[in-house]
């Protein structure tokens, strides 16, 4: 079922990422965490031992340990990650770092973040999950709208327990706005550095692994 009235917007920004990532499909959700997780249920890692840098953001064990799975910490050099990186083994990845022109590889479902001052694309917080499979892409889109689909819900029919990772249509006027900025005058797509950023050794906690095991 197509977008309709203001879920239209939404629609439009998840298009436009699409085009310039190189992905089929983009789902616009309310922050990448919840990406992460939407992407790992689907997945179905219950029981699963995810591996991750030992250094990311919080809420990546966080959102493998909601999602049924395990945390292993893989040891890394120095005190920063760049870019995007894979929750072996499973096809997600954690692209909170990256956004950029072709950046999509195929097969995977690669979540974004837009949240925070750090991010390339910033809209205070907001996420996406890029994919090429559409079954996939069509269980993400009502799973994370509490099962509904993008129009008004007196006209739906519910067949799907969901969550309220809605990302917000001004939010996303505000993202298809700024989706400008990635495109030269002749409308080149122009290709974006990946983030650095410092994070916490978070193998120094155990509640990540005890909660996970």
């Amino acid at each position: 079922m197509s977008a309709q009235g203001v879920y239209k917007i939404t629609q439009d920004f998840e298009e436009a990422v699409a085009k310039y990532t190189g992905a089929k499909y983009a789902v616009a959700l309310d922050n990448c965490s919840n990406a992460l997780f939407l992407a790992l249920e689907y997945v179905g890692i219950k029981g699963v031992k995810i591996r991750i840098p030992e250094r990311t953001y919080m809420s990546v064990p966080c959102e493998i340990i909601r999602a049924g799975g395990k945390v292993e910490f893989e040891p890394i050099d120095g005190d920063t990650i760049t870019g995007a990186y894979r929750l072996h083994p499973t096809r997600v990845y954690d692209a909170a770092l990256l956004f950029t022109h072709n950046m999509y590889l195929p097969g995977t479902f690669m979540c974004l973040s837009f949240t925070g001052p750090y991010k390339t694309l910033k809209l205070s917080k907001a996420g996406m999950i890029l994919t090429d499979d559409e079954a996939a892409y069509n269980w993400f889109k009502k799973k994370r709208f509490s099962g509904r689909n993008e129009c008004s819900y007196h006209e739906d029919n519910f067949d799907m327990l969901g969550y309220n990772m809605y990302l917000l249509p001004e939010i996303s006027a505000r993202g298809l706005l700024l989706m400008n900025q990635f495109y030269d005058l002749q409308g080149n797509p122009i290709p974006q550095e990946p983030v650095t950023m410092k994070y916490p050794k978070l193998s120094n906690y155990s509640i990540y692994t005890d909660e996970g095991n």
